[in-house]
């Protein structure tokens, strides 16, 4: 059995329409739309909208982590749209959905990333996409647990979630023997960027899950340039599947 699994595509839809191939089934971790892009600030919805220059000064100013000077210099663009923001971003994203669904593999199976906005998604499945946010699925004989979404942040991206509520996910899919989660557990070396020079934020919830479950393999991405890509925990294997938009190929798992 070989199953592909990708995380992270902002956007990738050129390398997200062969991603299936010689694969069984694709599973998908989230994070599909592109809001703003830290590498080239002239892709992304921000960027489309506003500018590149407007989304450079947005850029520094997160970088810097001057976090309400950036919201208040988001705000005032905003502002300065015709019509409500939600109505712009909201067709943005829907335009964005609409091409990555329409060349997403079949079968797919998915979850939430922290920038995905879930209640999009439904009107863009095809036959064959299965959604899944603390729940499991059997793929090729394993059981398969998904939780979808980040933890709350002073970002404020869209599908942040409290603690609690992400634990309760946790607690719904139980034992498996792959756990797909959009962020890592809350492992130090798993959690730090060494390009953005930061540490994301991690799932106690899920780091407990593995000590006290021991899956063979937990799945996740979130964090793009990771200190440590994969680490092991008893006889769990914990893997960051990668930046897909960065790299543009999935990781392969087979048994």
């Amino acid at each position: 059995m070989r199953v592909h699994v990708v995380s992270d595509v902002h956007g990738r839809v050129d390398a997200l329409a062969t991603a299936g191939d010689g694969a069984d089934a694709l599973v998908c971790l989230g994070d599909l739309i592109l809001f703003i892009d830290y590498d080239d600030h002239g892709q992304g919805i921000f960027a489309d909208l506003f500018g590149e220059r407007h989304a450079d000064t947005f850029i520094s100013l997160r970088t810097q982590r001057r976090f309400e000077e950036a919201r208040e210099f988001s705000q005032a663009l905003w502002a300065s749209l015709d019509g409500e923001p939600r109505t712009h971003i909201e067709a943005a994203v829907r335009r964005q959905y609409k091409a990555l669904f329409g060349v997403m593999p079949t079968p797919a199976y998915l979850t939430y990333g922290n920038v995905d906005i879930p209640q999009l998604w439904a009107e863009n499945l095809r036959d064959g996409h299965r959604v899944l946010d603390g729940e499991t699925a059997e793929i090729g004989g394993l059981t398969f647990g998904f939780v979808g979404g980040g933890l709350r942040t002073r970002y404020r991206t869209p599908y942040e979630i409290d603690d609690e509520t992400y634990a309760a996910k946790v607690a719904a899919v139980g034992s498996v023997d792959v756990l797909c989660c959009h962020i890592p557990p809350a492992v130090p070396e798993l959690l730090y960027d060494t390009v953005a020079r930061r540490f994301e934020r991690g799932s106690e919830a899920v780091l407990a899950a593995i000590h006290e479950t021991q899956p063979r393999y937990v799945l996740f991405g979130h964090v793009h340039q990771p200190l440590v890509r994969r680490t092991r925990i008893g006889r769990t294997e914990c893997v960051n599947v990668g930046h897909f938009r960065a790299r543009g190929a999935p990781y392969v798992l087979e048994w």
